[in-house]
């Protein structure tokens, strides 16, 4: 096993692709390696009992250094110890050309293993490159904004061009499908705004011009709160639609602003229902859109006035940590279950406790214009009820002139 940037060992499940194929190429190589080692060994073995007549000599005797011994009786014969005998010099002859075969073979074995690993490195290199620069476009496409960029690989067409073609068509309908849905949303939108218009106006002047029965004047009221309570709907989801795709404009935005901004807007909205807000600003430059932002930070300040108790508290803070911009906005309220959070950020999501003049679209307009500023949106549940949401923009370093408060 090897160990990872970490320094924890690897199990072979867990080694990059380069390398596991790196791992099984040298291990078959080894192994059928050992199996060739083997069989030429016993070939060498059965080749040389084959031709153990030509190897053999009929004696080999060694020079005589001692004196002459009495001749043997015929009844007791004997074979003088300076004499070997054919058998004996053919063992000898056999052990050492063998042990020597094994030994050179197995150090051959070795080495070219280590060369055959080495290769398939490269090899495994040179092949995964370009599947490599696949990974990377798509890890680039999916942190853009949009889905106008393509792959375009180039080369043979192997199996890692077909699936950069494959991805590249995926990414054409997925374009056409939310470009289609966006269109859609945005066209409806306007189309809609119209008619709203004409029905409030032809429902205010009646009301303002004291025309209207008092019998009636109540439905009068129903109806110009739902025509407003539809106006809202439609400029939140011309908000979602642009937040999802547009290109942020590299303008310098301070979210200190877009929070001071949110609170006076929302400065008599609190006040009536008695939510105390306690502001700690402090300065957050980043680049981007800046209707978008300030839309940001006054969501999540609406979110957390209208998702309150009475006599409740909502905290607002800004500033820079780490090279992020933040905005943080918490509030007190009902309890909330940590799996609960991310339903709320989908769009028309209201709460367990919501007011009816709320959308539901507030959060997921924030999620979505975070995400097109490459930012990063967090929410924990406190643990006294309530929620605090944080979102994190690259900081830009230039700071503006510094204000005293909200």
């Amino acid at each position: 096993m090897t160990r990872g940037r970490t320094g924890r060992r690897l199990s072979p499940h867990e080694l990059p692709l380069r390398g596991r194929l790196t791992l099984m190429t040298t291990t078959v190589f080894a192994v059928l390696g050992s199996g060739l080692l083997l069989l030429n060994w016993l070939s060498t073995r059965q080749l040389l009992k084959d031709n153990r007549h030509r190897i053999e000599p009929e004696s080999v005797l060694a020079p005589a250094r001692t004196a002459p011994t009495p001749t043997a009786t015929p009844q007791s014969p004997s074979i003088p110890a300076s004499i070997t005998t054919p058998a004996q010099h053919f063992e000898d002859f056999q052990h050492t050309v063998l042990s020597d075969l094994l030994l050179r073979s197995l150090l051959l074995l070795a080495v070219f293993t280590a060369l055959a690993g080495l290769l398939a490195w490269w090899g495994s290199s040179r092949s995964l490159h370009r599947l490599s620069q696949v990974t990377a476009a798509a890890r680039r496409i999916s942190t853009g904004s949009t889905l106008d960029e393509r792959l375009g690989l180039t080369g043979p067409h192997d199996e890692v061009r077909e699936l950069g073609d494959t991805f590249d068509t995926m990414l054409d309908r997925l374009d056409r499908s939310f470009t289609a849905q966006r269109s859609f949303t945005a066209h409806a939108s306007h189309e809609l705004r119209t008619p709203l218009t004409l029905q409030r106006t032809a429902l205010e002047i009646p009301l303002a011009q004291g025309r209207v029965p008092a019998d009636l004047r109540p439905a009068f009221q129903r109806a110009l709160d739902a025509t407003a309570r539809s106006e809202r709907l439609i400029a939140a989801l011309l908000t979602l639609a642009h937040g999802e795709s547009a290109q942020p404009a590299p303008q310098p935005v301070d979210l200190k602003d877009a929070a001071r901004d949110a609170l006076a807007d929302l400065a008599d909205e609190a006040r009536t229902a008695g939510i105390r807000i306690i502001a700690d600003p402090g300065p957050a430059p980043v680049t981007g859109d800046p209707s978008l932002l300030r839309q940001v930070a006054l969501n999540l300040l609406t979110n957390a006035v209208r998702h309150n108790h009475h006599d409740g508290t909502a905290t607002v803070t800004t500033g820079t940590l780490g090279g992020l911009a933040f905005i943080e906005v918490g509030n007190t309220g009902p309890v909330l279950d940590p799996d609960e959070i991310p339903a709320l950020f989908e769009p028309f999501q209201r709460g367990r406790e919501h007011r009816s003049d709320g959308t539901g679209l507030g959060l997921a307009v924030v999620r979505a214009i975070t995400l097109t500023h490459h930012g990063e949106l967090t929410a924990t549940p406190r643990p006294g009820g309530g929620l605090t949401v944080r979102v994190e923009l690259p900081a830009t370093n230039e700071t503006g002139p510094a204000e005293s408060g909200l």
